[in-house]
């Protein structure tokens, strides 16, 4: 799954540790999900989307 988390992490001027106390998860969960190697729940990713004021479809592209 591909996401945007890092390109709207960065257009809003926040460290990785300042989104991930924004949204209530570790700094090496934002990194991990930023690499690729994690997958969000269904839960973390709307809540993602929801501090960034975008849709979840448009903050993650499940590759087909």
């Amino acid at each position: 799954m591909k996401n945007l988390v890092k390109v709207e992490r960065a257009r809003h001027n926040l460290t990785q540790a300042e989104l991930a106390k924004e949204i209530n998860v570790s700094r090496q969960t934002i990194h991990a999900i930023e690499k690729n190697k994690f997958n969000p729940s269904v839960t973390l990713a709307i809540r993602m989307a929801r501090f960034f004021k975008v849709t979840v479809e448009y903050l993650f592209d499940i590759e087909e």
